[in-house]
Order: structure tokens, then sequence, then C-alpha cells
């Protein structure tokens, strides 16, 4: 049976952040483990800054119904690769095949990130994001692989698996390509004190209240039935496909359906997104076709129907 030895040297070589669980060298299944590519999942359990990794015990003993190990390594909610085995996981069971990954024995073909959220009301944080792209893509060229290599379990699954929740799985492949390329894909990011890219009326007021902020304070103003949108502007730097992220404090007392508008080639569109909950991090809100040029392309507006205060603090545009 093969093993991959050079796993930790690998991701250290990347800048990934690594804690090493005990004997990992020899800690593995039985069983064939000849990997040629990285599949993404997430454990189910929610973690958070004061608990950072809560399904490490399991992912390294198993479960009453499965033996451990059941991953190669655990992304922490810090982005803090555990490594915990140097062989084979049970991790991905049978695959169904997708992309260049056959059909058969997942459990031999894949190396196996479990990342540390639940999945249901919690997505992966942007450092657990980063790190995985930034792990994925090491281990892809240490086996000679492209970026078509790294997968989801859900894409590979033969019984209707959910995992990784709440990202685009052809995005990540982009991002995973562009950090094996050498370089990262153009992204901006506009903050409420961005000197002339974020323009708000005078109902818009400041804060310092929350430490979830980006930055030094953050914008906020009483739902209306009127849009008064807080604008970002960006200077895009070609027509194309963008992600589209946003950051923002959470309180009890925000608002539960905050419009963001995105300008678009097609028109603007608007997504609803809850302020009550996961703050503190990057949401993505799609990804969308945006034109060249120097422009407002994203709102704040004030126009919701719930109660609670509309917050207006960061966006970001990358492409992909």
């Amino acid at each position: 049976m093969a093993t991959i030895p050079w796993l930790v040297d690998v991701l250290r070589g990347a800048g990934v952040q690594v804690v090493v669980e005990g004997d990992w060298l020899n800690r593995m299944r039985p069983g064939s483990f000849d990997p040629i590519g990285v599949l993404w999942h997430h454990t189910a359990s929610t973690s958070s800054a004061s608990n950072p990794h809560p399904a490490l015990g399991i992912c390294i003993n198993g479960r009453s119904d499965l033996a451990g190990p059941l991953c190669q390594a655990l992304v922490d909610y810090n982005g803090v690769f555990h490594v915990i085995s140097a062989g084979r996981c049970n991790h991905a069971g049978v695959s169904g095949g997708s992309g260049p990954i056959p059909a058969g024995d997942g459990n031999t073909l894949m190396i196996g990130w479990e990342i540390d959220y639940n999945g249901v009301d919690q997505e992966m944080t942007a450092a657990q994001y980063s790190a995985s792209i930034a792990a994925t893509a090491a281990v892809l060229t240490r086996l000679g692989r492209d970026s078509s290599y790294a997968r989801g379990h859900r894409e590979t699954s033969t019984t209707g698996k959910i995992d990784p929740s709440f990202i685009d799985l052809n995005v990540m492949r982009a991002d995973v390509a562009a950090k094996m390329a050498g370089g990262t894909a153009w992204s901006s990011t506009v903050d409420n004190t961005t000197s002339g890219r974020f323009t708000a009326s005078a109902n818009w007021g400041v804060s310092t209240f929350s430490s979830q902020r980006y930055g030094a304070d953050y914008r906020y103003a009483d739902p209306v039935a009127a849009s008064d949108p807080a604008w970002y502007r960006f200077n895009v730097p070609a027509t194309g496909t963008y992600r589209v992220e946003a950051w923002w404090p959470t309180n009890s007392g925000y608002n539960s359906a905050t419009p963001y508008i995105v300008a678009t080639t097609t028109g603007n569109r608007t997504v609803y997104v809850d302020q009550r909950a996961t703050g503190g991090q990057w949401r993505v809100l799609g990804t969308f076709t945006l034109p060249a040029g120097d422009a407002n392309r994203v709102a704040v507006s004030r126009w919701s129907n719930a109660t609670g205060l509309v917050i207006a603090d960061a966006v970001r545009l990358t492409r992909v």
C-alpha cells in the first residue's frame, strides 16, 4: 500500500499552517491507496473561534459505524491543517466518477480534506477556503495533476452526499488553477472607508460597535421603503465572470433581509442576506458577469421589509 509521507512538507512549503496529529505516518485503513486527486468535504460540525475543530476526534478515531481515520487532514475554523494520516482513509466511499476521477474506490483514488463547518447554516470561513485552495494546489502539483482533479464529495458520491456546502466547485477549481499557475486571480476589496470607492447619503450612520467589523468601522441605516443605496465602486479590468462577496458584522438587531444589488452586464441583480447571522467573515453573494470599467458595481439598499438595521461594511470582487 502506498502512502504520502511528503504531505506535511508539501503543505508547509505552500505556506499552510500545519499541526501533526500523533503517529500520522502509520495511522491508516487497510487496503490500496494510490491517489490521483483531492476531495473536499465538510464535517457537519459547527466550528467557531473558541471551538475551531470540534470534529477532530471523530476524524481521527472514526464513528461507531465507520472506522477512522476519516480523512488525511482536517481544516479547522482558522484554516489550520491538522494532518491525521499519510495513508488510506474512510472518507470517500464509492466514487461514481466525476471529471477525470473514474468510478471506483474513492478511498484509493483521492486524498480527503474534512473542512470543519456544519454546512447547513454555516459556511466555511475565508481562512478555511484560502488554506484549502493552497493545499489542494500544492498536492496536485506534487501528484502531477491539474486542477480538474480537485472535486467535491457531492460530485463523486453515489449516495447523495451534499458536501461541501455553499461553494461553487467550478470556482474552487479555477482558484486552484490560478494558484498552481503561480499567481492569483484579480481581486479587489472596497471597505466603507476606502477613499473614492464608497458613497452613501447622510442617512447612513457610522459605528464601531461590533468587533466583527471589517476595518475601522461600518455604516448602518434604518430600513425604509426607498432604496437610498450605499454604493461600492470597482475598476473591473475586463468583462468577465466575478465572484461577489460581502462582509458584515452580526447582531440580533440587524436586518434579516438586507438587499445587495449587483450591477451586471444584463442589469441589476438583487441578493438578500440575513445580517443577524454568520458575520465577521466573507460571505459569497454569487457569481455574476460584470462589465469592464470603473463604476459603481455593488450596493447595499435600505429597501427591506424586515426590521433591524441595514449594515454596509465591505465588498470583494474576484475574477473566476
